[in-house]
Parts: structure tokens; sequence; C-alpha cells
């Protein structure tokens, strides 16, 4: 049996982090022995994470070595100007009528003096030990993950101390095109900045990745030698979360799980199940709204003050085990998305674990969506605009009577691409390239 060849994760999000951004190269690495590939990961040891979830940690396998290293962040300097920055850690914002003065200042001192990020300044302690570390250890090939994407500005300096080593440049979600960009009050000379690290990025790396398939042909137009590898469903999770699964429920449940905020707030389905409910005595009857996780105050506001007050079930922050086992006893999942069409190449990640439940998907965001690909292909959902509310209202009313009836079924056909492991050897495959 050969050697395995060693590659270096260099990310900011590692257990006990909370939410998507964690699970992508926790399950790479995970199964990355398999292939051929050692993995050993560089994460800072005091990070300010939005999300924890303790659970997470167990999945980390044992022989994987971790490196930490100390990191300074200024978010607690941001919070001072008001706790609703705290959404900064997580790239959310108030937008429009919600946003104080004080969240306003905040924002542009954190898009013009952070750039790219306020995580920037682990990137030079990073470099001065990873450059040690690099010289004394032979590896084949590093990995930068982001957001947070000054990680990718510690690989570009160590590419170009070590031009030998593979880098892999991967990107959760895009840098500009990434729909929150806009709202940072960025001045011309600092979105120039912006702009050309993410060229230099894109430039240097000798693999940019991409999780979905829009984002790495907008990539490749930037010159990037640019893959989608999407996100995916870990198949041993799935098969644990079905043996706890509860079986029917006694209410039509439409579940939401994960961060919902104010820029991808589906009002077309609060103002569509208001009028159902008000419409159909049988439907108010039965309709539960659930969320697991943590949902915005000022959705939460609109939503307790509406005709939906008496149907929601706001679970909160659970365990990824936990929320995934929600999503097994729901009947109906919630995905939504940026409205903008520069938005269409976002994938969530929680579609995958969405798929492997095989319960229907109602989805929102630009038309033409990668998302709505992957539904039309899985035959998982339907995907819709937020302006497509006469398509909405009768698709919920089909959805409730298949539920009503007993003659909902669960669909999970083609949905072994997604799985973790084969998204695993597509890496490898790009490795040995």
């Amino acid at each position: 049996m050969s050697t395995p060849k060693k590659i270096l994760v260099i990310t900011y999000y590692w257990p006990p982090a909370g939410g998507p951004g964690v699970q992508r190269w926790l399950k790479f690495v995970k199964y990355l022995p398999e292939f051929g590939w050692r993995p050993t990961v560089y994460i800072p040891e005091n990070p300010s994470y939005p999300l924890v979830d303790q659970t997470l940690a167990a999945e980390v396998p044992a022989e994987v070595e971790i490196i930490r290293k100390p990191i300074w962040e200024p978010y607690q300097l941001a919070e001072f100007f008001g706790k609703d920055n705290k959404k900064f850690k997580a790239g959310q914002f108030d937008v429009g009528k919600n946003q104080s003065w004080k969240a306003r200042l905040s924002i542009w001192i954190r898009g013009n003096f952070f750039i790219p990020d306020a995580r920037v300044f682990w990137v030079k302690p990073s470099v001065k030990f990873l450059r040690k570390y690099l010289e004394e250890n032979n590896f084949e090939a590093f990995v930068t993950t982001g957001p947070p994407h000054s990680v990718h500005l510690i690989g570009l300096h160590l590419k170009k101390e070590f031009p030998h080593l593979k880098w892999i440049a991967d990107f959760r979600d895009p840098w500009t095109e990434i729909s929150y960009y806009k709202h940072l009050k960025l001045s011309a000379t600092s979105d120039r900045k912006h702009r050309k690290l993410e060229q230099q990025v894109f430039d240097k790396a000798d693999i940019t990745l991409a999780t979905s398939f829009s984002d790495a042909e907008n990539f490749r137009r930037k010159g990037a030698n640019a893959f989608c590898i999407t996100n995916g469903f870990d198949v041993n999770t799935a098969s644990k979360v079905v043996k706890v699964n509860i079986g029917e429920n006694k209410k039509f449940t439409l579940s939401y799980i994960g961060m919902l905020e104010q820029l991808r707030n589906p009002t077309i389905l609060w103002k569509t199940l208001n009028e159902i409910i008000t419409e159909n005595e049988n439907f108010k009857n039965d309709i539960e709204l659930k969320f697991v996780g943590r949902i915005d105050d000022k959705i939460l506001h609109y939503l307790e003050n509406s005709g939906l007050k008496n149907h929601l079930l706001n679970l909160g922050y659970l365990p990824h085990a936990e929320a995934n086992a929600e999503m097994w006893n729901s009947d109906l999942l919630l995905l939504t998305n940026f409205p903008e069409e520069t938005s269409k190449g976002i994938i969530p990640g929680k579609i995958f674990e969405y798929l492997a439940t095989g319960k229907p998907i109602i989805s929102f965001g630009p038309a033409d969506s990668d998302v709505k690909q992957i539904l039309t292909e899985t035959q998982a959902g339907k995907h819709f605009t937020y302006s497509d509310e006469e398509k909405v209202k009768h698709f919920l009313l089909d959805k409730y009577a298949e539920w009503k009836s007993g003659n909902a079924h669960a669909n999970t056909g083609k949905i072994a691409q997604f799985s973790r492991k084969n998204l695993t050897q597509k890496l490898a495959e790009l490795l040995g390239l």
C-alpha cells in the first residue's frame, strides 16, 4: 500500500463551530484518507464563532492532527456600537429601515478598515508559523477555505514561498459577488482593494473550488482554474437519523432549518400562508411553521404579529444531529436565497441534507438558479421567485392535499452524487491532476 500524501487544511471554521460552514471540510477530512490523502488541520485557537455545536467535535477523526494558533478579532468593538452587530460574524446585516445609524457606521468600518474581513489579523502570525511548519514537514498540497476570505491571503503568501505545493482555494461563498458585498458601504479604493486581492487568489491558486455550477463559471471568467464540488450529505449521518424518526406528524409541518436573515426573508411565503389560513379552515387547523436555528428578531417579530402567530414552533438552535432529526420529522422543507440574479449560483448547504430526507422542498430565489437545477434533476421539490404568488399557493395546497390524504411519499432518486464520500473522491481526483 502506497504512503498517503499529506495535505494541510487551513480553515477558520471547525468544531465546535456550528452551522453549515463547518460541515464541508469536516467531511472532506473524514473521507480523504480513503483516497490516499492524510490531512492536517490548521485552525484558530480562540475563535469568535457566531454558532457553537459541541456535538460536532465527535465527528473529528481521532487520528487527524489539529494545529491551533491564537487569533485577535475586533468584534467586541463592533458590538460596542450595538448588540445587532453580532450578526457581522455570520455575514448578516440589518437592511433598509431596520438599519440604525450605529449599524451603518459599523458596516462602513467593517467594509473599509478590515479588508477583506475582520479575521485579517490572523494572516501575518499564521504565515510566520506555517512557513516554518512547512519547511520542517513534507506536504504535497494545502487548502484555504473561505469565508472568511482573509484565509486565502495566508494561501497567497504560502504559495509565493512554496511554489511546488499545490494550492486549492476553496470558496464556500463568493467574495465580491456575494449578495451582501454591496451592503458594505465600500469606498472606491476599498472596492478596488477587495477585487485586486480576489484576482490575485484566482491567478495564483492551482485549483479554485466553488460550491455551485454558476460560481465556478464566474470564477473561470475571471481567470481561475475553477471546478465545482458542491456540498452534500453524509450517508452515515442520515442513516442514524432515520432510526430516531418518530413517524407521521399530527400537523402539516413546514420547516426551516438554519439561519434566516432579512436579506433572504421569504415575505411572499408568509403572505401566501396568511391568505390560505383565512380561506381554508382545515389548513388553518393543520398547519405548523417550525424554525430550527437562528431566525432574525425582526422576521420573528413580524410573524408573531401576523395571522401565523398561533402556528409557530420556534425551537432555536439545536445540535446538528437533532436539527437533522427535525428535518426528517417535517412534511415540507423551506429553502431561501437572496432575490438578486447575481445570487443564482448560491446553493445553501442544507439542501443536500434536505434531499437525503426525501421530503419535498419549497425554494425561493432568483429564476434559473443552481438550486432550481438540482431540484429539477432530483425531482425533489419546486423553486420559485419572490413574485410567483399564485404558483406558490397552488404548490402549498397540493402538498397539503397529499399529506391530508396520506399519499405523500419520499423521493430519494438521483441523490447519490451528492454523498460526502463521492464528493471527496471527486476532490481527490482533482488533487491528482
